[in-house]
C-alpha cells in the first residue's frame, strides 16, 4: 500500500572521505501505517541493480544512533513511527556506484496480529554523478 514511498531517491549519497568512499545511506519510509517497534523489524533487504547487500552492512538510524540489523532485534524501547524519514546507512567499499543504477529495499516487518510478516519492498533508479 505505501511501498512506492518506502525509498527517497534524492537522499541516496556516498559516505565517508569524497576520494574513497566507505559506503553509502539514503532516508527510508515504513510500508506500514502504525509504525513499530524497531523490534519487530526483521530484515531490511537493500539491493543494487538486483543484487543483495550482505545482511551485516546494513544499519537503520531512527534518528537516534545506528542501530546493526542483531541490534534491532532487542532495540524494545526503539520505533519507527509511520510517516517519519529513517536513514538506511549500507558499508559498501567505493560507496554507490556512478552512472544509472536501481536501488530496492525490502522490508521485512513482523505484526503482532497477523499469523505472516508483512512484505514490502520499493526500487527507484538513481543517477550519481
Amino acid at each position: 500500500m505505501f511501498d512506492k514511498y518506502l525509498i527517497d531517491e534524492r537522499t541516496v549519497h556516498n559516505t565517508g572521505p569524497a576520494d574513497a568512499p566507505d559506503g553509502f545511506s539514503f532516508q527510508a519510509k515504513l510500508g506500514y501505517y502504525r509504525g513499530l517497534g524497531l523490534s519487530m523489524i526483521e530484515e531490511l533487504t537493500v539491493s543494487i541493480d538486483g543484487e543483495a547487500l550482505p545482511r551485516e552492512a546494513v544499519r537503520l538510524d531512527d534518528g537516534n544512533g545506528p542501530l546493526t540489523l542483531d541490534e534491532m532485534e532487542t532495540a524494545y524501547d526503539r520505533r519507527w513511527h509511520f510517516g517519519t524519514a529513517a536513514t538506511i546507512l549500507v558499508t559498501r567499499v567505493g560507496g554507490f556506484p556512478e552512472g544509472q543504477h536501481q536501488i530496492e529495499l525490502r522490508q521485512k516487518l513482523r505484526i503482532s496480529y497477523l499469523p505472516f510478516p508483512a512484505l514490502n519492498s520499493d526500487s527507484k533508479t538513481v543517477t550519481r554523478r
